[in-house]
């Protein structure tokens, strides 16, 4: 769930060239520019034909326009190696096979209660090195296992949930279907209880210049179209330790070097991430890999910028900000990470101005982990409070929800909530209509040890 803050000082824009000679091979199945296409060789035109007419061959190309007959592109391929990183989930097994769709709840899979681990990096710098050795914090380390634990089942019901859902999500569902259809799933694998494990925060399933906040109220059926870039931004909790991540879903192939830029710049913002790193390092990092790529949409260059007040942030129990903000641009950020802390990374790239402003009906809402005692003088808004503390808390949530736990008349009494400072509402964050926006976020914790990415999974 993005974390918006005020607008952090972007420097200058980092391009770079784009004229490596495979490069120009690879992208010679149709995305390559006109003037990258000048510089190929009869060679490599000659082979940049054949990989055009395999692709073709399995339906790889779909025309604009057209329904495609596969899975979204990129996001269910095989993942990135390029960055440096292995995708290795490893740890326990599961003691049976998950159905499909997905029912069987974690617990169930992995009776010991010992789940799956994310992706294991040592420390890189200097000052760190010690760490993967040392007793001292691997002590430590076991004496937050029950926490971490937590955190790792819910990783494994995000990365259960999303790979279902990636395979069935297609061009004329309703937005509504699709949350309903992560929602349902996250319900059921996690063993919703309350506040006690479930749902961390409504499923955002925002479109194309609308970055982050959205998600379907009661009555709206928007359809998802072949032309669309959704970012699915879902979080899943067990004893409050939440797992925010996110990524996007795309059809049609010529938003793939967007999507490529958002992915890259995530995994770079991980990359850098470490005890005692600046948070503006991290941000200059990303911004740099960011904005190194362009994509062309309908014979026109867009550089992919990053979206300056859109930010990560470090995760607290039961808190989905906690704190601190990650930024993904060049700033003066000096506060660093700290052992112990768990952050979700999250990076927006667009094809607009790259920066968001609130508009849209809000469907987004959250009580203030300090909310302030008031004395509410309407009964109504006194119900609806004793409903957010019992079923959700300090957690996000939305109107849909509200109205299916029967809530129905709830639009004045939240806003009494709201008014009165108790609860906050999250609108939907745009870039200028006509742009296109992407996401890529995972969550990871800074162990005594090492640093473990807990929700990368096989497909990002």
């Amino acid at each position: 769930m993005a974390d918006a803050q005020q607008p952090t000082q972007a420097l200058s824009d980092a391009q770079v060239a784009k004229d490596d000679e495979e490069d120009s091979v690879e992208e010679a199945d149709g995305n390559q520019t006109p003037a990258e296409g000048a510089k190929m060789t009869a060679s490599q035109k000659k082979k940049a034909k054949k990989k055009k007419k395999k692709a073709a061959a399995t339906g790889g190309n779909a025309a604009p326009g057209t329904a495609p007959t596969e899975a979204p592109k990129n996001d269910a391929a095989p993942p990135q190696t390029t960055s440096g990183y292995t995708f290795n989930v490893g740890g326990p097994k599961p003691v049976k096979a998950q159905t499909n769709p997905p029912s069987i709840p974690m617990r169930q899979l992995y009776p010991d209660g010992k789940f799956p681990i994310g992706q294991i990096e040592n420390y890189k710098d200097e000052a760190n090195l010690y760490r993967s050795n040392s007793e001292e914090k691997r002590l430590l380390e076991r004496m937050s296992e029950d926490e971490l634990q937590n955190a790792r089942r819910s990783a494994e019901v995000h990365r259960q949930t999303r790979e279902y859902v990636r395979r069935n999500i297609k061009p004329g569902m309703k937005l509504v279907e699709i949350c309903q259809m992560i929602e349902s799933s996250v319900m059921k694998l996690v063993e919703a209880d309350g506040i006690k494990a479930g749902r961390a925060f409504p499923t955002g399933c925002s479109l194309n210049h609308v970055a982050a906040h959205y998600t379907p109220n009661t009555g709206d059926d928007t359809v998802l179209t072949y032309d669309d870039v959704m970012k699915l931004d879902f979080g899943v909790h067990v004893g409050g330790r939440i797992i925010d991540c996110a990524f996007t879903v795309h059809h049609n192939p010529k938003f793939d070097p967007l999507v490529n830029a958002v992915r890259d710049a995530t995994n770079t913002g991980i990359k850098a991430a470490g005890i005692d790193v600046r948070l503006g390092d991290i941000g200059a990092a990303i911004q740099e890999v960011m904005e190194s790529y362009e994509v062309e949409l309908d014979g026109k260059i867009y550089p992919v910028k990053s979206i300056q007040n859109l930010n990560g942030h470090s995760i607290a129990p039961y808190v989905i900000h906690g704190g601190k903000s990650v930024p993904i641009v060049r700033g003066r950020e000096m506060t660093k990470m700290e052992e112990g802390e768990y952050y979700a990374i999250e990076t927006f790239g667009s094809t607009g101005k790259g920066f968001v402003n609130e508009d849209m009906e809000c469907s987004h809402y959250m009580k203030r982990a300090d909310a302030p005692h008031v004395a509410l003088r309407s009964a109504g808004s006194k119900a609806l409070l004793a409903h957010i503390n019992k079923n959700h808390g300090t957690l996000a949530f939305c109107r849909r929800w509200l109205d299916a736990e029967g809530q129905p008349r709830h639009l004045m009494a939240l806003k009494q909530l709201v008014d009165a400072g108790i609860v906050n509402p999250y609108p939907p964050l745009c870039d200028v209509k006509g742009s296109y926006t992407a996401q890529f976020e995972h969550t990871f914790v800074l162990k005594p040890t090492c640093k473990e990415v807990l929700s990368r999974g096989t497909d990002y």
